[in-house]
């Protein structure tokens, strides 16, 4: 499974979701109660749009001055008795990660949800090094039983029914089986609780990283990350370059944002700041604390002014739910830690342009990912580009680029375009189902076109006289 998940194989991917009614239920179901919970409370926070502008700005600023906020985060974090270290790639953040889990002397850990971590496969790393990394967020333990990858940023396992976790949890754990949204989520809380205590490291993300302070903040909703980040004697957070924010005036717009349009809360259950290891006056933290900050092509995204403003993403998966692909595919089609529109403009960075070139394409370009982003990221725009670049390069398919070609030849010339209107109305019959509907070979082999109308609209203009005098 692990060499076919990539984004190269998105086309064959994509058509074996498509016939599959149960996963289109499950994704209709849950994208639109999160839509519906975002828009309640979008609604009801008059200063939305402005907060918004806000926000992008923030962003851009950020960016503009990155050396200079990732100079002072690292100077006050290590003030804070941090330790902080960088990693160019996914390669050596893994390598990071095991050196200090070794040395820890423990073949056990625990994950709260991190998708900097999914970027670079750290649980299957560590796998193969014999320790054990055990996925504490439920969406996350859900898919980790089920020996899959996340379908989505901010829920992991949103593309199975409580019936199929229900019978997860009977197969993989040996329980009655029930499919009680409280069942389950005490049987994982039980299985769970006495890792906790086992670990002795803890890893977690970082949703945002405090430059004036050194301090990092974790979002969550279930207080396992908490648990992560205090029990074990050890803690390693993983933070991508991209995450700082000036000061804590600035995180807290952000955490207004994140929270309306992550999961449709006014703000989330658990929002922890941590300045640093364990104090001699305190009770509970890590005796260590690790921040490895992470590259792995934002120096590329950052290098290139046209796609620079992808950075601004805060991972509040908005725009998975609003995308119309996303929604009938779902998120393992795309073969990528970050599914979806924000995952097609992120792939040939994270990739490479080979691997990731079919994602930007797998967009309908109708805006709603722009509309929704809190940040204000233009997405189709952005896919756009990587699209021009596709062509440029010539790396789309020979047969596409001659089609394209033949296409610009018709369209160009007024007199082609009719006769071959023509000839496609005289033909069409010949590939007309029962039910009239045009079957025109396709990737998905199940999409159907309405047959060509009688009349053309230049037909019924001559025929109505309109524009006339």
């Amino acid at each position: 499974m692990k060499e076919l998940f990539s984004p190269r194989w998105f086309k064959s991917r994509a058509s074996e979701s498509l016939p599959d009614e149960a996963l289109r239920r499950n994704i209709e179901r849950a994208t639109e109660t999160a839509l519906k919970k975002r828009a309640d409370v979008v609604g009801a926070f008059p200063e939305w749009e402005s907060y918004r502008t806000a926000a992008r700005a923030v962003k851009e600023h950020v960016l503009e001055n990155l050396s200079s906020y990732l100079a002072s985060f690292e100077e006050h974090a290590r003030a804070n008795g941090s330790t902080v270290l960088y990693a160019r790639d996914g390669v050596e953040a893994c390598a990071l990660v095991m050196d200090i889990v070794l040395s820890a002397g423990t073949r056990t850990v625990v994950k709260s949800k991190s998708m900097t971590s999914e970027e670079i496969g750290l649980s299957a790393a560590l796998g193969r090094s014999g320790i054990q990394a055990v996925e504490t967020d439920l969406g996350e333990y859900i898919v980790q039983l089920a020996g899959e990858p996340p379908s989505h940023i901010t829920a992991p396992a949103l593309h199975k029914s409580r019936r199929d976790i229900g019978r997860l949890f009977e197969q993989k754990l040996g329980l009655p089986y029930s499919d009680e949204p409280e069942t389950l989520t005490a049987v994982a809380r039980s299985v769970l609780r006495d890792r906790f205590f086992e670990a002795g490291v803890g890893i977690s993300g970082v949703n945002f990283g405090l430059a004036d302070s050194g301090a990092i903040c974790v979002v969550e909703n279930e207080g396992n990350a908490r648990m992560a980040t205090t029990l074990p004697p050890v803690h390693i957070a993983l933070m991508g370059v991209e995450k700082l924010l000036p000061d804590m005036r600035c995180l807290a717009l952000f955490l207004d944002m994140l929270a309306r349009s992550a999961t449709g809360q006014r703000l989330s259950s658990y929002t922890s700041i941590i300045r640093g290891p364990k104090r001699a006056d305190e009770w509970d933290g890590p005796d260590v604390l690790y921040i490895i900050i992470l590259d792995n092509g934002r120096t590329d995204i950052f290098a290139d002014s046209r796609f620079r403003s992808v950075l601004s993403c805060i991972r509040c998966g908005a725009c998975l739910n609003v995308c119309p692909v996303y929604r009938v595919v779902g998120g393992h089609a795309y073969g990528s830690a970050y599914p979806g529109p924000i995952g097609a403009v992120l792939a040939p960075f994270f990739h490479g342009k080979e691997d990731g070139r079919h994602l930007p394409y797998a967009s309908s370009l109708c805006g709603a990912c722009a509309e929704i982003c809190p940040v204000r990221i233009d997405i189709p725009r952005l896919l756009l580009l990587h699209r021009g670049e596709t062509v440029r390069e010539r790396r789309a398919p020979l047969i596409e680029r001659f089609l394209m070609k033949a296409y610009a030849c018709v369209v160009k010339r007024p007199a082609l375009y009719a006769l071959t209107g023509h000839l496609l109305r005289a033909f069409a019959p010949l590939a007309t189902d029962e039910h009239g509907l045009l079957r025109i070979p396709t990737r998905a082999k199940t999409r159907t076109f309405p047959a060509p109308a009688e009349k053309t609209f230049r037909e019924i203009w001559k025929e109505e006289g309109i524009g006339s005098t």
